[in-house]
């Protein structure tokens, strides 16, 4: 039970950054595109770990000291969205998806 209790979460979470990332990528993290890929949220609810996906990939670093930056806001409006469903929201860490570039890399290399 507490699997999908979690899991839940975690989509709704994923799905309620999306949006707020898509709203503020053209005025906070200069137009780059931000893919939540991932939320894992701990049992007790207490962190979410956001993996992000960074397009283009130039200045990943930049962007991701941009939201870090920015992680009270984000979390701020995360918490307006889901009042209504959660009493507490998790805090949120934010680490960087790097599996579309390690795909790419493994393709580069078998096409050699």
């Amino acid at each position: 039970m507490e699997g999908k209790r979690l899991e839940k979460v975690s989509r709704q979470i994923q799905k309620d950054l999306g949006e707020i990332f898509q709203r503020q990528a053209q005025a906070v993290f200069q137009g780059k595109m931000i893919t939540v890929t991932a939320v894992r949220v701990t049992p007790d609810l207490g962190l979410a770990k956001v993996y992000l996906s960074i397009f283009p990939p130039e200045n990943k670093q930049a962007i991701m000291e941009a939201i870090k930056h920015n992680t009270k806001t984000i979390r701020h409006e995360l918490a307006q969205r889901i009042r209504n469903q959660m009493r507490i929201v998790p805090d949120l860490a934010f680490y960087i998806d790097d599996s579309l570039d390690y795909i790419e890399n493994i393709d580069r290399l078998l096409k050699e």
